[in-house]
């Protein structure tokens, strides 16, 4: 028989237990939304879905993300569905928001300086150093960049790029005189700028109209990452590629884009998860673009077509068509959209592109390149501050 004074006790005992039980408890994992713009099962798509592992991964199962690929948001609805918490995380395309991100675009348009790299040096490895070098300038050298997706209610937690762009087209393209009158769709405003310079003619298309215009003759190339040949399923309507030129990779991406309460939400400890992703993801994507490049241009072969490089002539060409453009870059963003110091970033940007050609030369792996970002990069972000 217990008495009232025991059964109190025991009923604190029980409430005490129950209250330990309760904080021993692992705590349920935050599950994240994610917008993709990409379908299901595309390069882009599948690099996603790997951030999202890392994510749980890194985060010791705190965080998950579920990926909505081309569903939740499209590509033009990122910026603003982010913002609104629409999503919570997204892959935004900074080029569809001209007015929104310009010092970004202006980055990322200034893209085929790496044509100005010796090739040797080079070594194939531009997008990587591209990628790596545009990334180190938002988090520490733009404020700029940073403050244009804070007006968004965005934070940056790491960045994608393309593989280098090609010519993918319906004959040979190899001498500068090969362009004249040819009718080229382009994915930028450089790009087509460069289509000028040589007498073509740039054409708008989504891409989702590429194949239709080729086989159709309205298009004779259209100017892509050469993975796009089999992304899009255009091995049967293509001829040729030119590989190398006119260069230039889209870089202009913040590939893991968070809403700012979200983020803010967030311990220190989950946005430092979330950073080593981001280095993942800025690491992967362009290594998926250029793994899969090889894949397209066998196919191309496979199916008769041809594969080129452009003539010593035609790179000498875009050498000097590159350096009077990236004044040109210059001018247009401060007249269009009072950017101040556009040759102070692109001479910055410079150096540290420079010196991201000799960090990723030996890379072997995804995982050793995004090490590589992240000791250099997302490692010295502080969580305490950043994006809040």
């Amino acid at each position: 028989m217990f008495s009232r004074k025991s059964l109190l006790s025991l009923g604190g005992l029980s409430a005490s237990v129950l209250t330990a039980a309760m904080l021993a408890a692992p705590a349920q994992a935050r599950t994240l939304s994610y917008a993709s713009v990409y379908p299901a099962g595309s390069e882009a798509d599948k690099a996603v879905h790997e951030w999202a592992d890392k994510l749980e991964e890194y985060s010791g199962g705190d965080l998950k993300a579920k990926v909505f690929a081309m569903s939740l948001l499209s590509a033009s609805e990122v910026s603003a569905g982010v913002r609104d918490g629409m999503a919570d995380v997204g892959y935004l395309l900074t080029v569809y928001f001209p007015a929104q991100f310009p010092h970004i675009n202006l980055l990322n348009e200034s893209a085929m300086q790496v044509n100005l790299i010796d090739r040797d040096r080079l070594n194939g490895l531009g997008t990587y150093a591209f990628e790596g070098a545009i990334t180190e300038f938002i988090f520490f050298k733009c404020p700029e960049c940073l403050q244009e997706l804070a007006e968004q209610n965005h934070v940056y937690t790491g960045n994608v790029a393309s593989s280098g762009y090609g010519m993918i087209c319906n004959e040979p393209v190899v001498n500068p005189e090969d362009m004249e009158g040819l009718r080229m769709r382009v994915a930028g405003s450089h790009w087509s700028r460069w289509v000028s310079e040589f007498d073509g003619s740039s054409v708008s298309m989504t891409i989702s109209e590429i194949r239709e215009g080729l086989s159709q003759g309205v298009l004779d190339c259209t100017i892509s990452s050469l993975p796009e040949i089999t992304n899009l399923n255009l091995t049967e309507v293509v001829t040729d590629v030119t590989v190398d030129l006119p260069g230039g990779i889209y870089a202009g991406s913040s590939g893991a884009s968070v809403n700012k309460d979200v983020w803010a939400s967030l311990s220190e400890d989950q946005r430092s998860a979330m950073l080593k992703a981001g280095a993942y993801l800025t690491a992967i994507t362009p290594w998926r673009y250029e793994q899969t490049q090889d894949e397209a241009l066998e196919a191309v072969r496979q199916n008769g077509g041809n594969i080129h490089n452009a003539s010593k002539e035609f790179h000498e060409a875009t050498e000097a068509f590159v350096k009077k453009d990236l004044e040109t870059i210059v001018e247009y963003y401060k007249e269009r959209h009072g950017v101040e110091r556009g040759g102070e970033m692109l001479d910055e940007f410079a150096v540290l592109l420079d010196k991201w050609v000799d960090l990723v030369q030996g890379v072997e792996s995804a995982d050793e390149l995004a090490e590589i970002y992240y000791d250099e990069i997302f490692a010295k972000v502080d969580v305490s501050k950043h994006g809040l």
